[in-house]
């Protein structure tokens, strides 16, 4: 669904923390060139295949970035909300996406074609190094997850998850359900409820509701991960 609502370009523009070294006119100047799109809950945003042209920013809402097996399970590679990017390819290959891309709730975002945010990091090489800084984080963290499923136990996982997330009063307030949260970790829904009924068994964590986590013991959590 496209909208022609230029503040809401304006704004998406704005947000994005990769575009803060820009100038006021160089941002007006992408967006007008964004095109703006809402998708509804469970809409794809693309599809494996679909070829790399454009970087998806989140303007509002969330979308998880996904794979399959050949067996049809799932792994989720990341959940990106306001602000955030995904389709960074489109940058650098000309190649088909590998993954899904899918809005878990009612979203909207701009779509900027590569060879034009290619320009701008070639003006502005700032634009280039924070996008650079944030693949970086992508890829430990995709590491992270492959070492994680095949060295290391889930209470192991879960409990390294936990401690990246905390803020600084040790409370983790997951953004997405317990179904993606388990698949981000490489585990059934079903292991995920069972440890975390375990870790709070142990007094390790209180479960202050579904999505609201309080760390009880750090030291421990720490000993585990």
């Amino acid at each position: 669904m496209k909208c022609n609502c230029h503040n809401e370009i304006d704004l998406c523009v704005e947000i994005v923390p990769i575009f803060n070294s820009l100038s006021f006119d160089e941002k007006i100047e992408l967006a007008k060139i964004a095109i703006h799109k809402k998708f509804k809950r469970g809409e794809y945003i693309y599809q494996a295949g679909d070829k790399q042209e454009y970087l998806f920013i989140v303007h509002r809402g969330k979308i998880k970035v996904t794979r399959y097996s050949e067996d049809g399970k799932e792994q989720i590679i990341r959940i990106v909300g306001e602000g955030e990017f995904i389709g960074e390819l489109s940058l650098f290959a000309n190649s088909n996406l590998t993954d899904y891309a899918v809005a878990l709730e009612d979203t909207s975002i701009c779509m900027l074609a590569g060879d034009v945010v290619r320009k701008y990091i070639e003006k502005e090489p700032t634009v280039g190094l924070k996008i650079m800084a944030e693949l970086s984080k992508r890829l430990d963290m995709m590491e992270e997850l492959v070492e994680g499923i095949n060295l290391h136990s889930v209470e192991w996982r879960l409990a390294r998850f936990l401690l990246k997330m905390k803020d600084e009063h040790n409370v983790v307030v997951l953004n997405t359900t317990k179904g993606n949260f388990a698949s981000q970790l490489g585990m059934s829904q079903e292991t995920l409820s069972r440890k975390l009924a375990l870790f709070q068994e142990q007094k390790l964590i209180k479960m202050i509701t579904a999505k609201k986590i309080a760390l009880l013991n750090i030291e421990a959590l720490e000993s585990i991960s």
